[in-house]
C-alpha cells in the first residue's frame, strides 16, 4: 500500500507531507481546491509524462517522493530484487521510496530507492502497486482497443491472461515476418531465379578449375623459376665451384690454409684464438651454404611440359579475374564468397516450398494460440456482462443490461482474432447498441462507473485510486456507489477524490483539500479530519449557502449510519 507521500512545489502546493492510511479514504474540497492534485502527484510518480507546467509558479523544481509498503505486494517485491534496488534479506518490513523531480526547463529525473532509473521501470513497478481509474474513464472506453484491454484485465484471474497475449502477440509477429518474406520472394521469384542460375554457372567454372589459396603467387614464383632453370643451373654450379669444388682454389680451401696458419700461431700468442674460432665459423657456415646450392641445383630441371601448364594455368586465372573484375590473387576468395551466396539462396528461407511449409505452420501455431485466447475472453465476457448488468440495476438503470459481444474476425493481429464490443441497453425493451451511441452522458457515465466497480473486483493489487468517477450521479445510487467503494477498501488501500456526501461518508478517513490564499499567492493544504470535522465537511458538501443545524444532524446520520 501507498504509505506516505511528500510534495514540494508541485502545481500550487508549496509543501505536504501525507500519511496514507489503509481502507477507503475520501478527498474533498471545494471546486479549485485541487483535490485531483494528489492523484496526479502519484501518477507522474509511478511513470506519467511530465512537463513543466506541473512546477509551481516561481520555483525552480518540483519534488515528488512516494513511500510504498511492500508486505502485500510480494512481486513488487521481487521486481525490486531482480533489478538489484532492494537488499533481499529475512526482513518483511519492506519499503520502497520513489522519487521524481521535475524542472521549470522540463526536465525530469527519477529514483528508486535511491538508485536512477528511467520512466518505464517507474511504471513497471507501479503497475503492480496501484490501479487508477481517471475521471474522463468513461471517455476512453468508447474506445474499442480499452474495451479489448478492460476485457483482458478482467479475465486476469487465472495469472496467465497476460501470458496468453503475449504468446498470440509472438506467434503473430513470427507469422507475419514469414508471410513477408514469402510474399517478397514470389514477388521478385524471376529475378531470383535468374540469380540463381548466374550463380550456377559462375561458381561451376570455379569450380572446375579446382582453385587453391595463394595459387596465383605460387604459379608466378614458378614460372619464374621454370623460364629461368638453365641460368639458375649455372649460377649455382659456379657458386659450388668457387666455394668448395675448385680444389686448392676454392674459398674453402683459403679458408683452411689460413685456419692451419693461426692454429700454428696461437701457440705463441693466445691473441690468435678469437680469429681463429670466427674462421672456424665460417668455415662451417661455407659447407652449409654449399650443401644448400647442391640441393638447389638438384631440384631445378628443364621441364619444358611443366613450364607450358603452368604458362596455360596463369593465363586461365589472368582471364577469370579480369572476368570478375579483380586481381588473381583474389579469385580464391570470390569463389568462397560466390559459394557461401548461392548457398545463401539455395537454403530454405529462400526455397517459395520449404518457405511456404513454414508460413503454414506459422499460421496453424498463431490461430491455436488466438482460439485459447478467444475462449478464455468468452467466458470471461459472459460474467462480466452479467455482473456489470447486475450493477446497473443498483445505479439506477434498471432493467439494463449489458453484453460484451466478441465476433471472429478473419483479420490476423497481435492482439488476436476477436472483435469486442462493449453492448448496452439502457431502458427495458431498447434493442442493444454499441456503447459509443448510448447518447446520455449520465447514462454512460454510470455504466463506465459500474464497469469499473466490477472489474476493481477482480484487481489484486493492493491500492485503487478512483478520481471523481462518481461525476454525474447522486442521490441513493450515490450511496451505493460509496458503499460499494468502502467494502472494496475493507481488505486494500482505496483512494477516492469525490464531491458527493454519500460517497464521503462511507470512508474509513477523510481528507480535506484547502485552498490557503495570501496577498502574494495562493497554496493548497490537506487535513486529516477528525469525526467534529468530518460531520461539518459532509454538511458542507450537501450544499445550502448556510449549514443549519439539521444538514449537521442529516450528516451525523449519514456517518453513523455507513457501512460497517
Amino acid at each position: 500500500m501507498l504509505s506516505h507521500i511528500h510534495l514540494k512545489n508541485f502545481a500550487i502546493i508549496e509543501k505536504l507531507d501525507l500519511e496514507l492510511k489503509p481502507g477507503m479514504t475520501a478527498l474533498t474540497g471545494e471546486t479549485g481546491a485541487g483535490k485531483s492534485i494528489l492523484i496526479d502527484a502519484i501518477g507522474l510518480v509511478l511513470g506519467d509524462r511530465a512537463d513543466s507546467g506541473v512546477v509551481r509558479h516561481g520555483a525552480e523544481k518540483a519534488e515528488i517522493t512516494l513511500t510504498i509498503e511492500l508486505d502485500d505486494t510480494p512481486s513488487a517485491l521481487n521486481w525490486l530484487i531482480k533489478q538489484d534496488l532492494i537488499e533481499e534479506d529475512d526482513s518483511t518490513d519492506k519499503q520502497c521510496i520513489l522519487r521524481r523531480v521535475i524542472t521549470a526547463n522540463g526536465k525530469s529525473r527519477a529514483w528508486i530507492n535511491g538508485s536512477p532509473c528511467n520512466l518505464t521501470m517507474l511504471r513497471q513497478l507501479g503497475e503492480q502497486v496501484v490501479d487508477i481509474h481517471g475521471q474522463h474513464e468513461h471517455q476512453s472506453l468508447m474506445k474499442k482497443e480499452m474495451q479489448r484491454q478492460m476485457l483482458d484485465d478482467f479475465a486476469e484471474t487465472d495469472g496467465k491472461q497476460k501470458d496468453r497475449l503475449a504468446q498470440v502477440a509472438a506467434a503473430f509477429s513470427e507469422w507475419r515476418a514469414v508471410k513477408n518474406k514469402l510474399d517478397s520472394l514470389k514477388n521478385r521469384n524471376s529475378d531470383h531465379q535468374a540469380k540463381l542460375d548466374l550463380l550456377r554457372f559462375q561458381t561451376q567454372e570455379l569450380d572446375e578449375l579446382q582453385l587453391v589459396e595463394n595459387e596465383a603467387e605460387q604459379l608466378d614464383q614458378e614460372h619464374a623459376k621454370l623460364s629461368n632453370a638453365g641460368e639458375l643451373i649455372e649460377n649455382s654450379s659456379q657458386n659450388v665451384l668457387q666455394l668448395y669444388d675448385a680444389d686448392e682454389q676454392s674459398i674453402y680451401s683459403n679458408i683452411s690454409t689460413v685456419i692451419q696458419k693461426l692454429e700454428e700461431g696461437k701457440k705463441l700468442d693466445s691473441a690468435f684464438n678469437e680469429p681463429l674460432e670466427l674462421l672456424m665459423s665460417a668455415q662451417i657456415q661455407i659447407q652449409e651454404a654449399t650443401d644448400l646450392l647442391r640441393h638447389y641445383q638438384a631440384s631445378i630441371s628443364l621441364d619444358p611440359e611443366r613450364l607450358n601448364w603452368v604458362n596455360n594455368r596463369l593465363t586461365t586465372l589472368h582471364a577469370l579475374s579480369r572476368k570478375h573484375q579483380i586481381k588473381p590473387e583474389l579469385l580464391f576468395n570470390k569463389w568462397q564468397s560466390l559459394q557461401a551466396e548461392l548457398e545463401e539462396l539455395n537454403s530454405d528461407e529462400y526455397n517459395i516450398d520449404a518457405l511456404q511449409e513454414k508460413y503454414d505452420v506459422c499460421k496453424l501455431n498463431y490461430i491455436n494460440k488466438a482460439k485459447k485466447l478467444s475462449a478464455i475472453r468468452h467466458k470471461s465476457a459472459l460474467q462480466l456482462s452479467q455482473e456489470v448488468s447486475k450493477a446497473m440495476q443498483k445505479l439506477g438503470m434498471e432493467g439494463g443490461s449489458f453484453i460484451v459481444s466478441l465476433e471472429a474476425s478473419e483479420k490476423f493481429a497481435p492482439h488476436g482474432m476477436d472483435n469486442i464490443e462493449f453492448k448496452v441497453s439502457a431502458n427495458p425493451g431498447q434493442p442493444l447498441k454499441p456503447i459509443i451511441k448510448v447518447a446520455s452522458g449520465g447514462e454512460l457515465s454510470r455504466i463506465s462507473l459500474a464497469i469499473q466497480m466490477i472489474a476493481a473486483q477482480r484487481i489484486t493489487l493492493p491500492a485503487l485510486i478512483f478520481d471523481e468517477v462518481d461525476s454525474g450521479i447522486g442521490g441513493g445510487i450515490a450511496e451505493i456507489v460509496g458503499q460499494q467503494l468502502r467494502k472494496l477498501g475493507s481488505d486494500r488501500q482505496v483512494l477516492c477524490v469525490t464531491h458527493l456526501p454519500q460517497v464521503a461518508s462511507q470512508a474509513h478517513n477523510h481528507y480535506k483539500v484547502t485552498k490557503i490564499k495570501t496577498d502574494e499567492q495562493t497554496s493548497t493544504g490537506m487535513l486529516i479530519l477528525d469525526n467534529d470535522q468530518r460531520i461539518k465537511e459532509v454538511a458542507r458538501m450537501m450544499g445550502g449557502i448556510e449549514i443549519t443545524k439539521s444538514t449537521l444532524n442529516l450528516a451525523q446520520e449519514m456517518l453513523n449510519d455507513k457501512v460497517a
